[in-house]
């Protein structure tokens, strides 16, 4: 049933100690691949963004070359458990037909009679992607039954679905309890980068943290304070560490309730001897309408009735320069409201930074990664997650569910 494969990189074996994709033997077998297909889609339903679809190729070509029954299955958006035709993964299946120049069937549910009944017409390399999971409740309340049918349509169950891999849920925890399991390439890709370069990254190894809230960041902040050499801070969550160190910041965002966290944090950091950077400059607005009128302001001159929404030039040049000798590079977060052309110069400027930058760069989390893609840099940067939570849950050093569930692998000597 497994394979021998000496194939795996040792940092591959120091951080996921799980059976891979090229360990089963899934000739003529069916394989129920867990894909994350949540790719975002315009008004006339039209895939804006396929780069999720993409990024599974590797593990779906495998099996599709290896002669597996491919079974695909993802969730896409928030159908409340029942169907939608707006969150249909009836456009995807198109894409993917595409991509892999090969017919891809669709099944009308992910479950049922009409599923079974395509599942038992399939042949070696032929390919199914099912219907949108979350159209059942049972999906994210992990029940037991739902995942034993999903487990009965296949021989082998593999996770590739690194963006869901937080989530507790049957087609990501339930079915690998009825079958032998193992991660996908990008599964694996993604521990690699993200887990195994934050144990062992090559200094000075800067870490860039924005969005809105400090609270989704804590867990970073102190799971990296002793690997750590710069950390550099935007977007709204700088002005809660502002206002905490008694300044006043206008009508930023900021967490109260965060101030004493934030302040307990800065100071460990810098006791640490971890170079600390906040923003020294900002662009402002009283609203966020377009056109609005905005100003460039040093950060301790935030007028009242006014909110810093962008980083500004002089932080540009001091993030830019704090990158500049960097070796190791982890972004997550960016530095500003981007989604808005009079407040995306910072965003766009530190993503050019990272790109220039000889160091491995990694980006990932909240908006991070379509920002790059709209700075038009992504194809210069080292690796880019496609997981949010997942990816801030392994940087917070804590295990995901969907990795745990999977099947260990056997020591050497076994």
């Amino acid at each position: 049933m497994i394979k021998k494969n000496n194939s795996n990189s040792l940092a591959i074996k120091d951080v996921l100690n799980k059976l891979s994709v090229d360990e089963l033997n899934i000739k003529g077998k069916r394989v129920f691949i867990r894909v994350d297909f949540n790719v975002p889609f315009d008004d006339s339903l039209r895939i804006t963004d396929d780069s999720r679809i993409r990024s599974a190729l590797p593990t779906i070509n495998y099996a599709i070359d290896e002669g597996a029954r491919v079974i695909l299955a993802s969730h896409l958006g928030r159908p409340k458990g029942k169907p939608d035709p707006r969150f249909s993964l009836a456009p995807v299946a198109k894409r993917l037909q595409r991509l892999l120049d090969k017919e891809v069937a669709f099944a009308q549910d992910c479950v049922g009679i009409q599923v079974e009944g395509l599942v038992s017409k399939m042949k070696d390399g032929d390919v199914l992607l099912l219907e949108n999971l979350r159209y059942h409740a049972e999906e994210e309340k992990n029940d037991d039954g739902f995942a034993k049918k999903l487990a009965g349509l296949a021989d082998f169950y593999i996770n590739d679905a690194f963006g869901a891999a937080h989530r507790a849920h049957a087609s990501t925890v339930g079915i690998p309890k009825y079958l032998p399991s193992a991660a996908g390439f990008l599964m694996k890709k993604e521990i690699e980068y993200l887990k195994g370069v934050v144990n062992n990254p090559v200094r000075p190894f800067v870490a860039i943290l924005g969005g809105a809230k400090v609270s989704g960041k804590i867990g970073v902040l102190e799971h990296l304070e002793t690997k750590v050499d710069k950390v550099l801070i935007g977007g709204g969550m700088a002005f809660t560490f502002i206002k905490a160190m008694g300044y006043e910041v206008g009508d930023s965002l900021v967490e109260t309730e965060m101030f004493e966290t934030a302040q307990r944090i800065r100071k460990k950091l810098k006791s640490a001897g971890v170079k600390f950077y906040l923003p020294v400059d900002c662009v402002i607005a009283q609203t966020l309408e377009p056109g609005a009128e905005t100003k460039i302001v040093p950060t301790l001159e935030i007028p009242r009735g006014w909110k810093a929404l962008d980083i500004g030039p002089a932080t540009v040049k001091l993030f830019s320069e704090a990158l500049a000798n960097a070796k190791t590079i982890l972004w997550n977060g960016p530095m500003g409201v981007f989604e808005i052309d009079a407040f995306s110069r910072g965003t766009y400027s530190v993503a050019h930074s990272v790109a220039d930058a000889y160091a491995l760069t990694i980006v990932g989390g909240g908006d991070t990664d379509l920002a790059v893609h709209r700075a038009g840099v992504s194809d210069a940067l080292s690796f880019i997650s496609t997981g949010g939570g997942a990816s801030l849950q392994l940087l917070e050093g804590n295990e995901l569910p969907g990795i745990a569930a999977l099947t260990d692998k056997k020591p050497d000597n076994a």
